[in-house]
């Protein structure tokens, strides 16, 4: 089983949102279908996936987590902007990652 860090955000240079799921896809769509309506994603429109890294151990994955999430905001740009420049919606690209 895969497991996946990942963030999202509303708009380049926006808010920026780190999760840990095992199902990205799944994950993803609930997000944008804004199901949770008082979750912080909800509230910031934050459903443009910016970033993951594939982890096939939940503790490896949640300690990514931790670390990206105690991490400054910079370093969290630098992050994205390091294989996502343009601050694209990787989701839908979803089908060339194998998803």
């Amino acid at each position: 089983m895969n497991y996946y860090v990942y963030i999202l955000t509303n708009k380049k240079g926006g808010v920026l949102y780190t999760g840990v799921t095992n199902d990205l896809l799944r994950r993803t769509e609930t997000h944008k279908a804004h199901a949770d309506k008082k979750s912080f994603t909800s509230k910031y429109n934050a459903d443009k996936l910016v970033y993951f890294e594939t982890f096939n151990d939940i503790t490896n994955a949640i300690s990514r987590e931790k670390q990206i999430k105690s991490g400054s905001r910079a370093k969290k740009v630098a992050l994205i902007e390091k294989d996502n420049p343009l601050w694209r919606d990787l989701s839908a690209d979803f089908q060339l990652y194998g998803f």
